[in-house]
């Protein structure tokens, strides 16, 4: 029977937040070529941004190979609201470690348009710190890839972590040093990445 795996390259990262969603596998961290990730308005319903992988030739991003049986597909298509799935070939992959990857059919969610992120549906922190948490779950190197691979950081970006716009979000993650990484290229300052609020 063929194994299944979906690429994933946004919150899927976090262990957690796939949990939300559905049952998983192993996973293995990867570079993907032929795709660039950028910040992109995907659902206007949600009142923020997401991020989404555009096909780009001689560009790369990271994410995690996951491990999915099939029928748990429609859990993650209908997470995956607004964007396309599509197969992507083993020659696209990079394993970050030694590690063989697995034989099997690989598929990624992506978009053919990027939608510039704007006021009204802006980058939120709530979201943002559910990547990075998942990120450093595979090491410093995988989070600075995430930052570096991703275009589109000077959108607008709100600090939404009292009341949070992402559905998703984990309200219980330590946040202070996801601030200093955003402030290089984030369009909010330090302060504002990292302000606190009265109880």
């Amino acid at each position: 029977m063929s194994r299944h795996f979906i690429l994933g390259y946004g919150s899927l990262i976090s262990s957690t937040s796939r949990a939300k969603t559905g049952e998983t596998g192993q996973v293995w961290p990867v570079k993907l070529k032929g795709y660039e990730r950028t910040w992109s308005v995907m659902s206007q319903a949600l009142g923020m941004s997401s991020v989404a992988v555009i096909k780009a030739s001689n560009k790369a991003c990271n994410g995690v190979l996951i491990e999915v049986a099939e029928d748990q597909f429609p859990l993650f298509d209908e997470r995956e609201h607004g964007y396309e799935r599509a197969q992507v070939s083993r020659s696209q992959l990079h394993s970050y470690h030694e590690d063989e990857l697995p034989e099997g059919t690989y598929w990624v969610y992506h978009t053919k348009e990027v939608v510039t992120p704007c006021q009204h549906y802006p980058i939120v922190l709530s979201y943002v710190d559910v990547i990075l948490s998942g990120c450093l779950e595979h090491g410093d190197h995988f989070l600075h890839d995430f930052l570096s691979l991703t275009q589109g950081w000077r959108a607008p970006l709100v600090n939404d972590r009292r009341a949070p716009v992402y559905p998703r979000a984990q309200t219980e993650l330590s946040t202070e040093r996801f601030s200093h990484l955003l402030a290089p290229v984030s369009t909010l300052t330090l302060n504002e990445l990292a302000i606190t609020y009265d109880a």
